[in-house]
C-alpha cells in the first residue's frame, strides 16, 4: 500500500497514491544541490532575474492548469486559485527584480581611530542550500515565496511540499526548469517524517525556511542546530471595528478575509472586536452579506465557499463551534455541514477562553466580541501567544497609531483586515508567529550573510 494517498476534500475520490522519498534519496539529493553550487556561483545576478521573469511568464500561460490542480488538492475554489497563480507571478516578478538589486555598502575605516585608511567592502553572499518547506494552503504561491527569494540571493533549493500538493509542486518545478533553473539548483522531494528530520539536521543545508504550525516549527528547531531558520507560523488575527467605521467596508474585509479559502489562512480574520455603538449594525450587514455567498462545488466558478483540507480539520472546526454554543455563544447564521464543507459560521457571545477564540482556528466561522473600551481592546488582543497581523476601521488616525505602538504584531492595517498581504512587503510577525521576515526583499536578506572585504 502506497504510504500516502491525495484525496478530493470536496468529491472525496483518490487523486494518487504514492510512497514517500526515502533517507537515502535525501542524501543523494542534498549531494546534488551541493554541486549545484557551482552552477549558482558562475550564474549572474542578471541571468537569475531573467530565469525568474521567463518564471512568471510561464506560470501565467499555464494558470488554469496550476488552478484546477491546487482545487482537486485542497478543495480551494477555483476563483480562489486563479487569484493565487496572479500573486504567484507577481512574486516571481519581485524576485526577478530584487535580484538585481542585492546591494552592498562600503565603510570608511577612519570613521573611528586609529587611522588605516582602509575600505571596508560589504556585500550579500548566499548561505549555500535552503530547506523549503511549504503548507497546503497557498502551494504555489508560498512555494514561489520561498524558491523565488532564495534563487534570486544565489542558493540552490530542497522544496518540500506539503503531501497534498504533490502534482500541482511539481509542475511549478517544471516551469522553473523551463525557465532556465539547473535540475543542480532545485530539486522537489517528499520525504517521510524520518528523512525530513534527516533533511533538517544534515550539515549541508545552511536554512530552514518553514510555513506551517508551531508543534512542526518546534521540531524544526530542535532538530536544525546552529542553521538560520526562517518560520512563518499561525495566527489569531484581530479585526476591529470602531464606531466611525464604514460598516459595508469592514463587512466586506471580514467576509473576503475570514470566509475565502474556507478560513484556513493564518492571516484570516479570526477574532472580531466590534464597538459596541456600532456592533448591532455591523452584525445585521454581515449577516445578511453571509447569506448570499455560494457554498458548494469548488470547481463551480461562483462558489464562495468549498470544503476544508480533510475530514480532521473540519471535525476540529466542527468541534469548536460545538463547544461555544454549548457554553453559551449565540449562532447568528451558519453552523451547518455536509461532508468536510462547513457553512460560513457568525456567532456572538463566546467566551474569551474558548478554544474557537483562545486558539488559531482555521475554519470560516466569525466569532463577535463586543467592546467599549480601548484599553480593554488591546489587552484582550494581547493576551494570544500569536501575533503575526492586525486590522482596524476607523477614520481617526491618532487610533490607529496608538493602535499600531501597542499592539504586539507585525503588520496592523488600516481600513483594512488582517489579511492584507503585498508581495513585496515585509510578512511576518511576533511571539509565536515566527522568526525572520518574508516579503520578496527582506527573504533574500534572510537567506544570504554579509561578507565583508577590507582593501
Amino acid at each position: 500500500m502506497a504510504d500516502y494517498q491525495i484525496i478530493n476534500p470536496y468529491s472525496g475520490e483518490l487523486i494518487e497514491a504514492y510512497d514517500f522519498h526515502t533517507r537515502d534519496q535525501v542524501e543523494s539529493t542534498i549531494a546534488q544541490l551541493v554541486e549545484g553550487r557551482k552552477v549558482q556561483l558562475a550564474t549572474p545576478a542578471f541571468e537569475r532575474s531573467n530565469i525568474l521573469l521567463k518564471l512568471a511568464q510561464l506560470m501565467l500561460e499555464r494558470k488554469e492548469d496550476l488552478a484546477r490542480l491546487i482545487t482537486e488538492e485542497t478543495g480551494k475554489t477555483i476563483s480562489d486559485s486563479r487569484v493565487e497563480i496572479d500573486r504567484a507571478y507577481n512574486t516571481a516578478m519581485a524576485s526577478a527584480m530584487e535580484a538585481r538589486a542585492i546591494n552592498g555598502e562600503a565603510l570608511d575605516s577612519d570613521a573611528f581611530p586609529p587611522m588605516r585608511e582602509k575600505i571596508g567592502v560589504v556585500l550579500w553572499k548566499p548561505l549555500g542550500t535552503v530547506l523549503c518547506i511549504t503548507p497546503f494552503n497557498f502551494p504555489i504561491n508560498i512555494a514561489l515565496h520561498k524558491i523565488g527569494p532564495a534563487f534570486a540571493a544565489g542558493n540552490t533549493i530542497l522544496f518540500k511540499p506539503g503531501p497534498q500538493n504533490k502534482r500541482s509542486a511539481e509542475l511549478l518545478v517544471e516551469l522553473c526548469y523551463a525557465a532556465g533553473m539547473d535540475r543542480s539548483v532545485l530539486q522537489m522531494l517528499i520525504p517521510d517524517i524520518d528523512g525530513t528530520s534527516y533533511a533538517v539536521s544534515h550539515p549541508q543545508i545552511q536554512a530552514i525556511n518553514f510555513t506551517g504550525g508551531t508543534a512542526a516549527a518546534n521540531a524544526i528547531a530542535a532538530n536544525a542546530g546552529y542553521k538560520k531558520v526562517l518560520f512563518e507560523l499561525g495566527g489569531n488575527d484581530p479585526l476591529i471595528v470602531m464606531p466611525d467605521a464604514d460598516l459595508d467596508a469592514a463587512v466586506s474585509a471580514t467576509i473576503n478575509q475570514r470566509f475565502a479559502t474556507a478560513g484556513q489562512r493564518c492571516t484570516a480574520a479570526k477574532r472580531l472586536f466590534v464597538h459596541s455603538e456600532v456592533f448591532d449594525a455591523f452584525a445585521e450587514k454581515l449577516v445578511a452579506a453571509t447569506e448570499k455567498l455560494k457554498v458548494g462545488n469548488p470547481a463551480e466558478d461562483d462558489t464562495f465557499v468549498g470544503p476544508l483540507i480533510h475530514k480532521a480539520a473540519a471535525d476540529e472546526v466542527e468541534g469548536r463551534i460545538e463547544a461555544a454554543v454549548n457554553a453559551g455563544a449565540r449562532v447568528l447564521f451558519g453552523h451547518r455541514r455536509e461532508g468536510n464543507i462547513l457553512w460560513p459560521t457568525i456567532l456572538e457571545s463566546v467566551s474569551d477562553d474558548a478554544a474557537l477564540v483562545a486558539e488559531e482556528t482555521f475554519g470560516p466561522v466569525v466569532p463577535l466580541r463586543k467592546f467599549d473600551d480601548e484599553g480593554e481592546l488591546v489587552a484582550l488582543i494581547n493576551n494570544s501567544p500569536f501575533g503575526l497581523q492586525a486590522g482596524v476601521f476607523t477614520q481617526n488616525l491618532a487610533l490607529a497609531k496608538r493602535l499600531y505602538n501597542q499592539l504586539d504584531v507585525g503588520l496592523l492595517a488600516v481600513n483594512d483586515g488582517p489579511g492584507f498581504r503585498a508581495e513585496h512587503f515585509p510578512f511576518g510577525g511576533v511571539k509565536e508567529s515566527g522568526v525572520g521576515k518574508e516579503g520578496v526583499r527582506y527573504a533574500i536578506r534572510e537567506m544570504s550573510y554579509q561578507k565583508t572585504l577590507v582593501i
